[in-house]
């Protein structure tokens, strides 16, 4: 009976730490594609965008497989508290890292036209907020393998400056389109790049509510929240 048992326990240990291997290949693959389709951006390499764009279908897949994995799991092992966070929490990352795959193939769709024309000198500026995102989503990732609230928490909390960053690349696309009408289609594709990595650092921090979550079992947000309102004395 302890030999099942044992058997019982060690399969279920290797589904779980299957489970985590692919989120985390998941996790790199999502990461390269990123950060190749950043380099593709700022060096103008239509090869590179065009890999980014191949990659984007094994993204899919990966989500696929972590979602059946994850239905059977909860149909044949019946996980409970921490095992049925951190599988749940499995299908929640995997989805937004489906996310961050499709937005840096919008990304490398938009650079394939950007090439096309003249450069903007604000390329460079979203090129720099592309390297900012790449860092958060970087970061987000490494708190998910470790399971590190504390830096999910600071990751989560930093996302206020890649808004303000995408805030003034936006008005200044827009002063530049005013200025100069030929300039208009370049600057829509900045526009519509600069937006993606926006949601791209969105991404990364559900990822760390996510990764909250999963240790802690409250909401990240609604705990913030209730320290910052302790700190202020209401």
């Amino acid at each position: 009976m302890n030999k099942l048992a044992d058997h019982i326990v060690s399969g279920y240990d290797a589904d779980l730490n299957d489970l985590n291997a692919k989120l985390s290949q998941m996790g790199s693959l999502a990461e390269t594609m990123l950060s190749d389709v950043i380099r593709s951006l700022k060096k103008r390499d239509n090869e590179l965008a065009e890999a980014v764009i191949a990659a984007d279908s094994q993204v899919n897949r990966f989500q696929e497989e972590i979602d059946e994995d994850a239905l059977r799991i909860v149909a044949l092992r019946h996980p409970m508290a921490s095992d049925l966070r951190r599988v749940m929490g499995a299908v929640r990352v995997a989805n937004d890292m489906e996310r961050v795959g499709d937005l840096a193939e919008g990304i490398a769709w938009r650079t394939l036209s950007l090439n096309e024309v003249d450069r903007l000198s604000l390329a460079k500026g979203v090129a720099r907020m592309g390297k900012m995102v790449k860092g958060q989503l970087s970061q987000a990732l490494d708190a998910l393998l470790r399971e590190d609230t504390d830096l999910a928490v600071q990751i989560w909390l930093a996302d206020e400056d890649v808004d303000e960053m995408y805030n003034s690349i936006f008005r200044e696309l827009l002063t530049y389109m005013m200025a100069d009408p030929r300039t208009i289609t370049a600057s829509a594709s900045l526009l519509f790049i600069a937006k993606n990595m926006e949601r791209i650092g969105d991404l990364a921090t559900n990822i760390c509510e996510s990764i909250y979550f999963t240790v802690n079992g409250t909401q990240l947000i609604r705990d913030h929240r209730v320290e910052k309102a302790r700190k202020n004395g209401k």
